[in-house]
């Protein structure tokens, strides 16, 4: 047996890790679309490195676009197994993969018009939107829990990984020659005491780990409740500088934590009095999806739904309703709070707002999440003065604000957490994916210091064969 690392390997994008059997069956654990990385990214998306018409199953840990961001492409190019979820990703991916088709192709028509002017060659979208439904009548939902056996010889359940709404752990059991071996994916890991999920969930023992390790050296201090910093950055900005917060997020989890923190404040009675737009259509389906599932909440806020039936809703809160209502936005200097997708700022409607924001010091750009270093939200937190948004150069005058704890993954000691199930002496190996190089050399000296003596970083297309 074999893992081949095809994503998410020294980076934290891409999320692919191909499982092959002696017996010739393959598995993929999670196919996501690289996100950031510059010039090197078109390349990454084009090319798999595998041939995916020989994959027989896929296992998704959760919706996210850079875990499930190609599976319509992986169709496309001749994959016809069976993708494995659990219901609510099921449901989350249905729309994201639709919308996700629709972005690449506006934004492959709104580049090449530019393209065109100059003579260069036009772009095609990495797939379309018959592309992404031939994909989805592939899916099959699996309960959390629920024993399912792929193949006699081949069985897995998910347990809750607390990351998003349905986000899973895979574990893995593979009989080959009479030998059982247990492979656990983490996916992504949430984090324990999380503003709206419940914490991740223990898990059976395993012989080998992939475990992602985005913030392998950091701990997410608080300076405050996330709705403080909310409401400090609203006020200077919207009422003292009469500017306009320009939020990009995340159109599943993010943009609903921040909404939930919006509506605390309501409660408090202090959320300031300006319009407050949530400007993705993909966020306003989203937080549908969110409010049918009501098992995942935490209990937190069970408590807040006895008082208040919509924690997502208040005074001032629109969504934008279409695409000439996004582009008003940008022609309206009214100070107000626009939240839009992406969360990395690489793609969708909130490249718009940032391009019209950006040259005004009265506005504030506000990251609520992790940014691939490359992407144009990590370049506005590296503090750039200078950076490209649609082939043009822009001056970066609006100030650039971060809540670094709103992220959705866990820090090094939720990740701890989440591994503490484990007796190390029992793990053969433990794969760290998911996180920059450096970040993830500090992380494996942190495991072996917590007893896993063997720990592994893949580089990218690198084949580990399992002893």
């Amino acid at each position: 047996m074999e893992i081949i690392f095809h994503g998410a390997a020294r980076n934290v994008t891409g999320s692919k890790h191909l499982i092959k059997l002696n017996n010739g069956t393959t598995i993929l654990l999670d196919c996501g679309m690289f996100q950031g990385l510059g010039e090197d990214t078109e390349g990454l998306n084009e090319h798999f490195g595998f041939n995916p018409g020989k994959v027989d199953y896929l296992i998704l840990s959760h919706a996210h676009i850079d875990h499930c961001g190609l599976i319509p492409r992986l169709v496309a190019e001749g994959f016809e197994g069976t993708i494995f979820c659990t219901p609510a990703t099921m449901d989350l991916a249905r729309i994201l993969l639709m919308d996700s088709a629709k972005i690449q192709m506006q934004d492959v028509e709104y580049s090449n018009k530019r393209r065109q002017r100059k003579g260069l060659p036009l772009l095609t979208p990495l797939y379309n939107d018959e592309d992404a439904m031939k994909a989805l009548r592939l899916f099959k939902i699996v309960e959390y829990h629920e024993h399912y056996a792929i193949t006699p010889d081949v069985k897995f359940q998910f347990t809750d990984a607390g990351h998003i709404l349905g986000s899973a752990a895979v574990h893995l059991t593979i009989t080959e020659e009479g030998k059982e071996t247990n492979i656990s994916f983490s996916g992504d890991v949430g984090r324990y005491g999380d503003l709206l999920l419940k914490n991740p969930q223990r898990f059976p023992q395993a012989d080998y780990i992939l475990l992602e390790s985005t913030y392998g050296d950091s701990l997410h201090k608080d300076i405050g409740p996330i709705e403080d910093a909310l409401l400090e950055i609203i006020k200077q900005t919207c009422l003292i500088k009469k500017g306009k917060v320009i939020i990009p997020a995340f159109s599943v989890g993010r943009t609903q934590e921040l909404l939930y923190a919006l509506n605390a404040l309501e409660l408090r009675g202090v959320l300031p009095d300006v319009p407050y737009y949530v400007d993705s259509p993909l966020s306003e389906k989203a937080t549908q999806v969110i409010k049918s599932h009501p098992e995942v909440y935490n209990n937190g806020v069970k408590e807040v739904m006895k008082i208040d039936s919509d924690p997502f809703a208040f005074k001032g809160l629109s969504f934008v309703p279409s695409t000439e209502a996004s582009i008003a936005l940008n022609n309206n200097p009214q100070p107000c709070v626009v939240i839009s997708s992406s969360g990395m700022a690489e793609a969708g409607r909130v490249k718009h707002h940032i391009k019209y924001a950006i040259n005004n010091a009265k506005n504030t750009i506000l990251m609520v999440g992790y940014c691939e270093p490359n992407s144009l939200g990590g370049r506005l937190l590296r503090g750039e003065k200078q950076v490209h948004i649609f082939g043009d150069e822009y001056d970066v005058k609006a100030e650039v604000a971060e809540i670094r704890s709103m992220s959705a993954h866990g820090d090094y000691q939720d990740l701890l957490h989440f591994i503490q199930c484990q007796d190390p002496a029992k793990v053969r190996k433990v794969f760290l994916v998911h996180g920059e190089y450096d970040v993830q050399q500090h992380f494996a000296e942190t495991l072996k210091e917590h007893g896993f003596a063997s720990v592994e970083i893949p580089a990218q297309h690198q084949k580990v064969v399992l002893e």
